[in-house]
């Protein structure tokens, strides 16, 4: 092991190529772990950092907290040298550093970066010349130099200072943004098919950060600064967002008129050139298409500048919790039975179908509304037996076996898991309100679709 900076650029890029570079991936999660995995693969030596002692004694037990990832998948990197800690001192220790932390909204829907400043105060007493530093996580453009890259400079033991055209050699170390492309449940694209963004702070920190992900993703994609990289992941989700945002509002227009809106999409779908398919459903999840657009909104108003268009397509699709709530008391009132008292059943926790993933998840805003109004509300999810606290939510929840659906009033499809029998569940269900589009084709009298 060499704890010695490379004397220069081509030092580091020889130590790339040859798998010498140790690298170090701070943060575990469903970012993390599949990237250090990947480095893994390619036969680096990484060390994975998190602030959880349960993940860190999962990963060293061999085992897998992630249903996609596989047990087998973390015993073979730990035997080509992957080890896990909470011992942020190792970083000293390493050639490159990657972020990949939470970017959450705090409950003013502002952004809240203190899992990168966290991270940032961490790395800097560890800090050495040399070493690269890139930020994966999702954020609004600035952060990488506005708000990590002072921490560093400012707290690190050797005065060193980000690399820049009037800062070099041995007291630099060099920063890079790279956004994470993460898509859970994806089995379509390879991973390493996915091409990497990269914005260096200056050259030769693109160089090294090109150099990297390259010896693991086919394509790198070079940009002139981090704020472009920063930027580049914004577009990519708020692309996502309007677009759902507008099929969410035409869903609600829809239903008034007696028009199926994924027939009308499906036979758009057919136009060979100027149209791509996005779907309605009951609300966004994951960590970044219900995030990102008020970051970038926040930060729009440091220049003056409201961004209307953005900041309604986020508004539309926060409202559709609210709408199937509506729907599911809509249709017990017209059984005669009242929302309050109802016992219901929420399939699917999950933020899309088939992953074990909650983050900003619409189904569990939707069981909090629906005991705010009284309702006795159960879940059924197979990835998750239980459901307890996160960041924003309070459960304390058990899996309630399919077996038990005659007891509800009401069966509620929030999340369209491939393992479910729909028709059987329509079959046994007293009333079914499918937010999905998961019945298609089983009409019954006890199915309504919001």
């Amino acid at each position: 092991m060499t704890t010695s900076a490379p004397a220069n650029a081509q030092a580091f890029l020889d130590r790339t190529n040859s798998r010498e570079l140790r690298v170090g991936i701070i943060g575990l999660g469903y970012v993390g772990l599949p990237l250090a995995l990947l480095f893994s693969e390619q036969k680096f030596r990484v060390t994975g950092f998190d602030v959880d002692q349960k993940k860190v004694d999962t990963l060293t037990a061999g085992g897998s907290y992630i249903y996609r990832i596989l047990s087998e998948e973390i015993s073979a990197a730990k035997s080509a040298g992957f080890t896990a800690t909470t011992n942020y001192a190792q970083l000293a220790e390493l050639d490159a550093i990657i972020i990949c932390v939470p970017t959450p909204l705090n409950e003013h829907h502002e952004p809240d970066l203190s899992y990168i400043e966290n991270t940032a105060h961490a790395i800097a007493p560890n800090l050495r010349s040399g070493q690269l530093v890139v930020l994966e996580s999702t954020t609004y453009p600035g952060t990488t130099e506005e708000v990590m890259v002072p921490i560093l400079e400012k707290e690190n033991k050797l005065g060193l200072k980000a690399a820049r055209a009037e800062v070099s050699g041995d007291k630099a170390f060099y920063v890079a943004f790279s956004p994470e492309r993460e898509d859970p449940g994806n089995t379509q694209v390879a991973r390493r098919d996915i091409p990497k963004v990269i914005g260096g702070l200056e050259p030769l920190a693109t160089r090294y950060a090109s150099a990297l992900y390259n010896s693991i993703f086919d394509r790198v994609v070079p940009v002139s600064s981090p704020r472009v990289a920063e930027m580049t992941k914004l577009l990519e989700n708020i692309y996502r967002c309007v677009n759902i945002a507008l099929v969410n509002e035409l869903k609600l227009l829809c239903l008034r008129m007696g028009i199926d809106i994924f027939e009308v999409i499906q036979a758009a779908s057919t136009k060979p050139f100027g149209f791509q398919p996005f779907y309605p459903g009951p609300g966004l999840g994951g960590h970044c298409i219900p995030i990102d657009p008020f970051y970038l909104s926040w930060k729009a108003k440091e220049f003056d500048f409201h961004t209307r268009f953005i900041e309604l397509a986020g508004e539309v699709n926060l409202s559709m919790p609210y709408h199937v709530v509506s729907s599911v008391a809509k249709a017990l009132n017209s059984r005669k039975q009242a929302l309050n008292g109802s016992k219901v059943l929420v399939l699917g926790l999950a933020y899309k179908k088939d992953i074990d993933d909650l983050r900003e998840s619409p189904s569990l805003t939707i069981i909090e509304l629906l005991q705010q109004e009284g309702a006795e509300v159960s879940y059924n999810d197979p990835y998750f037996p239980t459901v307890g606290r996160g960041r924003k939510y309070d459960l304390e929840m058990k899996s309630t076996p399919l077996n038990q659906i005659e007891e509800f009033d009401c069966v509620l499809i929030v999340t369209d898991h491939s393992s479910y029998d729909y028709r059987d569940i329509v079959r046994r269900a007293k009333l079914v309100v499918d937010t999905r589009n998961a019945t298609q084709g089983i009409n019954r009298d006890n199915v309504i679709r919001c």
